[in-house]
């Protein structure tokens, strides 16, 4: 018999079973036990309940994680085989301008023009950068509530200073 979790997730194959808050029909235990005994039951239930929920999130996590991870490999690897093959589409290219200008006599001229665009591209990125890089700030208003914070710990409650900062 499979669980309204397990049918909304797929087969539940691979994930831990959790502990489960037992469940009965019988209203007269419930009558028969005093009212610190149902607190008792009930924070019980409830804490096996947030742990349960817990392991499960921990462990679905956990797979998709694995998931990512793994696509991510194979990001990697594609963009090794790109970053190889560059060279070889630059020489290309190079080679494809000297036939189309005729620069048979100089071959480095297509090689020149080649390396002048990627030039040209590569300080155009890092203008862009440079740019973004200059409009980083401070985060101020995380630096002026840890500042209030230190300052409301060390002051007591009618503005002297707590013994610890006495001390110091």
């Amino acid at each position: 018999m499979t669980s309204a979790r397990e049918n909304s997730h797929g087969n539940g194959a691979g994930l831990p079973r959790v502990p489960s808050i037992p469940l009965s029909d019988d209203a007269n235990a419930a009558a028969d036990q005093s009212i610190g005994g149902l607190v008792k039951d009930a924070t019980a239930h409830l804490s096996t309940l947030v742990r349960g929920e817990f392991e499960l999130a921990r462990s679905e996590i956990a797979k998709e994680v694995k998931k990512g991870l793994t696509g991510s490999v194979f990001f990697v690897v594609a963009l090794v085989l790109l970053l190889l093959f560059i060279p070889f589409g630059l020489v290309a290219l190079s080679l494809g301008f000297n036939d189309m200008w005729d620069f048979e006599n100089h071959p480095w001229f297509g090689f020149l023009l080649v390396f002048g665009a990627a030039f040209l591209g590569a300080g155009a990125l890092a203008w862009l950068g440079w740019r973004r890089f200059k409009k980083i700030q401070a985060p101020h208003r995380t630096i002026d509530s840890a500042k209030s914070t230190v300052a409301a710990l060390r002051r007591n409650g009618d503005g002297e200073p707590d013994q610890l900062e006495r001390r110091l």
